[in-house]
């Protein structure tokens, strides 16, 4: 029986990391990195730098599903816009990233109830 406690230890261990799988901040069914913090109504600051957020989200929503698409044409702006293909009504339709004098904010667009 002393293998018992090694085994009795590693679950212990395992239970107690899965919550911190579903910490990450999720809005309207949309998953955001774990630095968000909430700045106003769906909107959020990322302690990150925006090719970084762009990274998380790449592989979070994988380019092939969700459609991006650029909505800023302005210097010193940097924007995109992801899609949700599959957006029902209370649930998050688009996101827009975007970084505004070294801030990296999101945006989550929440698709309206009819």
């Amino acid at each position: 029986m002393t293998g018992s406690p090694r085994y009795k230890a590693a679950l212990a261990a395992l239970l107690v990391a899965i919550p911190g799988v579903s910490l990450a901040e999720k809005v309207a069914g949309a998953a955001l990195p774990d630095e968000a913090r909430r700045i106003g109504e769906n909107r959020y600051q990322v302690d990150r730098k925006y090719e970084d957020v762009l990274k998380y989200f790449r592989s979070t929503y994988p380019p092939a599903r969700y459609v991006r698409r650029p909505i800023a044409d302005q210097p010193g702006i940097k924007a995109v816009h992801i899609e949700n293909p599959e957006a029902k009504p209370g649930s998050w339709e688009g996101l827009n990233v975007y970084e505004l004098k070294g801030e990296t904010r999101v945006f989550v667009l929440v698709k309206q109830k009819p």
